[in-house]
């Protein structure tokens, strides 16, 4: 009974650290993560929407952890059923690292982006992309 205690905890010990490099592997991938944030904007007006791509849309590609920001509308492109035409603006920014997307939410331009021009909008959408 005594050496089938003694593997056990031997069992046990040697799993435990079996995964414990792979956590901290995966932290640090986690960490090193490039991502891309694409932002869909649904305004409410449509006669807001110079403004926004003047004067709102732009603040979020200087936030500093922004690492590149491209800002577009929906192209001409043929309508099919896949392809949703609906919003008005685009903004997609490239992070290098997950730490640098977190960060970019609590940017001080970000926040005033939100305070300041969210009544414009009337949906948003984010998503996010690992790369």
């Amino acid at each position: 009974m005594k050496s089938r205690r003694s593997f056990i905890k031997t069992l046990t010990a040697a799993g435990a650290a079996s995964v414990l490099p792979i956590h901290t592997l995966t932290s640090n991938t986690m960490s090193a993560q490039k991502m891309i944030h694409q932002v869909y904007f649904w305004l409410h007006k449509d006669s807001d929407l110079k403004e926004f791509m003047t004067d709102a849309a732009p603040m979020l590609g200087r936030c500093k952890d922004v690492a590149q920001f491209i800002m577009g509308t929906p192209a001409p492109t043929e309508k099919r059923e896949v392809v949703d035409h609906s919003f008005h603006v685009s903004c997609t920014m490239f992070f290098d690292s997950l730490e640098a997307q977190a960060a970019y939410q609590s940017d001080p331009l970000h926040l005033e982006f939100i305070a300041k021009y969210s009544h414009m909008w009337k949906t948003v959408k984010v998503y996010d992309i690992a790369i």
